[in-house]
């Protein structure tokens, strides 16, 4: 199983988000230089996460990108489905019916997989890279 890039991308940067003064936006130069990326391509993440309500936009001088306040409560799981979307990791062919054994493995093991990603959040994380 792979993650696209956008995940990774739009996971360091909440990260990097939630390291910065909450009433600070960065902007989207900034953003992308942290990562080595391109601004058109992170812009396309940033447009997913604010139509997500995870950061909202701001225009002008001081414009940029900045963590909504709920944002403290945001988990990994939150941002995997922002950017890869709410479809199943695995999908069974419909010939091998209903009750497919290989199916339900796979389905259990993909709820354990997001309930360790739910309890993941961006903001401890950030915490625990200012504290190395």
């Amino acid at each position: 199983m792979k993650y696209s890039k956008a995940t990774n991308y739009a996971l360091h940067t909440l990260i990097y988000l939630a390291r910065q003064d909450s009433n600070t936006s960065i902007g989207v130069q900034e953003l992308a230089s942290q990562q080595q990326i391109s601004t058109t391509y992170l812009s396309k993440i940033l447009s997913q996460l604010v139509k997500a309500g995870m950061i909202v936009s701001t225009t002008g001088v001081n414009g940029g990108y900045s963590l909504l306040h709920h944002a403290k409560e945001l988990t990994f799981f939150d941002v995997i489905q922002a950017i890869e979307g709410k479809s199943s990791l695995f999908e069974c062919d419909p010939i091998h019916g209903p009750n497919c054994l290989v199916y339900k493995v796979m389905l259990e093991a993909e709820k354990k997989m997001e309930e360790e990603l739910k309890t993941k959040k961006i903001f401890d994380i950030a915490k625990e890279i200012e504290g190395s």
